[in-house]
């Protein structure tokens, strides 16, 4: 499927060294964040840091931007990103800015234009909810968190 769907972006500022956004091979599902910061920033065990992209884009209606963890990151040093998947709505407007956390055992030292993570973006569904007194019945009930083996 090619659906080439155009995503404006815009830079901050004073980011114009940094990469221009982009898919890191042909069948990659997002693009990469960089980070947009002046100077190398330590991210302690157990703790987090809000990072810039450097970025901000407008996203069509009907979609979403999802903030995701880049693979090699976690698996290496163990970082992810905290709210995962962050969602870009259609209507913000600011610099993507990504919350970084280090669940691995040593401080991990991220640099200016280092990727950070990916933005997927992906079709949403809006739904109109409606308030009921009962609900069907399943099987599965109200079984949850490992109910179904």
């Amino acid at each position: 499927m090619n659906s080439n769907l155009k995503i404006m972006f815009k830079r901050v500022a004073g980011c114009g060294d940094l990469p221009i956004p982009q898919y890191a091979s042909d069948g990659a599902a997002g693009f990469d964040l960089s980070a947009a910061i002046e100077e190398a920033v330590s991210i302690q065990p157990c703790t987090r840091v809000l990072v810039p992209t450097g970025i901000i884009v407008m996203i069509p209606n009907g979609y979403e931007g999802q903030v995701r963890p880049r693979s090699g990151l976690a698996l290496k040093y163990g970082i992810s990103v905290l709210n995962s998947p962050g969602t870009i709505d259609a209507d913000y407007r600011g610099e993507i800015k990504v919350i970084l956390i280090n669940h691995g055992n040593q401080t991990y030292s991220l640099s200016r234009g280092e990727r950070i993570a990916q933005l997927v973006v992906s079709p949403i569904c809006r739904v109109i909810l409606e308030e009921v007194t009962e609900l069907t019945k399943t099987i599965r009930g109200e079984g949850g968190f490992g109910s179904t083996g």
